[in-house]
This record gives C-alpha cells, sequence and structure tokens, in this order.
C-alpha cells in the first residue's frame, strides 16, 4: 500500500480560477510538494506544519503556486510541505540528478501512505516541472494523477477579450527562452511563453517580421499588467509575461 502522488494546477494566478477538484486534492492530502527554483537549496527538505524555518519560510512566500492555493484554500498552512529543488538551468545531466533525488524523496513519503500534492501554476501538462517527478514515479509503478488547471495562455486571452484561434487556424505554444525566430513563420496564432528574460529579442523580432502582439505579464495577479500592442512591450519584464502573436491579415472579410 502507498500514497497518490498528484500534479495539481492552481491556474494562472487568480485563485478563484482554480478547480474545486484541485482544492479537494490539497484538502485531503497529506503533504504538499513545494518546487524551489532558488540554487541556495540543494537537496530536497521535509517539513513539518508549524515548524517553520525561515529559509523554508521564504521559499513558500516566493512560490507563486502555493500562494495562488493558499488564496483558495487557506488550510493549508496546516499541511505538512516537502521542498524539491527544481533550478531553471539547462544541463541536462545536472538536472536529472536533481530530479531523481527529487522523486526519491516524494517516494519515501509515499511508501509511508501520505498522499503528496505538486503544486503547479497554470496547467500541469504545459512546461511544468511537476511532470520531471511525476514521471519518474510512474515508471517506479506508484499511483499518480494529474488534475488540470487553466492553461495561461486561455487566461490571458480572456483577460484581454480575444480568441486565440477561430476556423481552421492553427495554435502554437512556444517556449521563448529557445530560439523561436523560424517559428515566428508558422502559421495561426504563436503564444510564446516565459519570454521575460529575452524580451528585447523578441520585441526586435516581431518587428522585423512586422507581427503585432499583446502581452499580459502576471496574468490574474495583483501586479498583472496589459500591453495592447507590440510597440508598448517593454524591454525587460518578469518571467510571467505571455504575448499572443496573431497572424498577418491578408484582406478580405471576417468571418
Amino acid at each position: 500500500m502507498s500514497g497518490r502522488f498528484t500534479g495539481a494546477g492552481v491556474g494562472p494566478g487568480d485563485p478563484e480560477l482554480m478547480t474545486i477538484k484541485a482544492v479537494r486534492a490539497i484538502e485531503e492530502c497529506s503533504v504538499i510538494a513545494i518546487p524551489v527554483s532558488d540554487s541556495t537549496l540543494e537537496e530536497p527538505v521535509f517539513e513539518r506544519a508549524g515548524n517553520e524555518d525561515k529559509r523554508n519560510a521564504a521559499y513558500l512566500e516566493r512560490c507563486v503556486a502555493y500562494q495562488i492555493a493558499a488564496g483558495a484554500f487557506s488550510a493549508i498552512a496546516e499541511k505538512d510541505r516537502i521542498y524539491l529543488p527544481m533550478p531553471m538551468i539547462k544541463e541536462k545531466e545536472k538536472l536529472k540528478a536533481i530530479h531523481d533525488r527529487d522523486a526519491a524523496a516524494v517516494a519515501e513519503l509515499l511508501d509511508k501512505d501520505k498522499n503528496v500534492v505538486f503544486l503547479t501554476l497554470g496547467d500541469p501538462t504545459v512546461y511544468s516541472t511537476c511532470m520531471y517527478v511525476h514521471k519518474r514515479l510512474k515508471r517506479a509503478g506508484y499511483t499518480t494523477q494529474i488534475i488540470p488547471g487553466i492553461p495561461s495562455f486561455c487566461a490571458a486571452a480572456a483577460r484581454m477579450d480575444i480568441s486565440l484561434v477561430e476556423n481552421r487556424q492553427e495554435l502554437h505554444v512556444l517556449p521563448a527562452s529557445y530560439d523561436i525566430e523560424g517559428s515566428l513563420n508558422l502559421p495561426g496564432t504563436k503564444v510564446l511563453m516565459k519570454a521575460g528574460r529575452k524580451m528585447g529579442e523578441v520585441k526586435r523580432m516581431l518587428t522585423e517580421k512586422g507581427l503585432d502582439a499583446v502581452m499580459v505579464e502576471n496574468c490574474g495577479m495583483d501586479n498583472e499588467k496589459i500591453y495592447p500592442g507590440a510597440q508598448e512591450i517593454p524591454e525587460q519584464a518578469g518571467y510571467y509575461s505571455l504575448l499572443v502573436v496573431k497572424e498577418k491579415q491578408t484582406g478580405g472579410k471576417e468571418r
């Protein structure tokens, strides 16, 4: 007998956009898994509720997914936590070793019949660190499940009161932290995620290709900002910045 691992999407930022299913999973679990991108955390750390370490409290405060969940379910503070290193690096072998250790630490809790919920911003299946742990546990034979959340690009389109795609239009979701210049030539709508650090470069490419875009920074959060056109987009922006790039109009009536 072992516990269940759940990857739960908390949505884009507004606690009211969390699903009832995600809130129920948090309510019923034993341990909350907190992803930590801060390089000061090198090994997984388990912490019982009520015994908060100052450093762990800082990790908790900076975890956007946890703060969103706390807005929907205040009793989350009564749950035990495991802090998992999830550094934002691209060295494959180093990342693999870190993710292996994360999964092993969660497996120890599952072996004690504890249900663990990994909180992730947006949806767990879209560029989420949650899946690195999920697939390792699943391969090892543990019970796993995914609870979807509203993806950031759907929330951003709704916030800007526009559609993403219509009729036969294609939708392309692109990680803007990688080389996307060629992908900007794809037909249909392009969603550029996590563009913050490369915003100046992205803006240059949009200008050179004559493409317009709208951007939402920190969608659904208190510090949300909306930029209605490519010219208004700043050269620097936060990590949670998302652009919607529409296909060039070639004339004709809108259907």
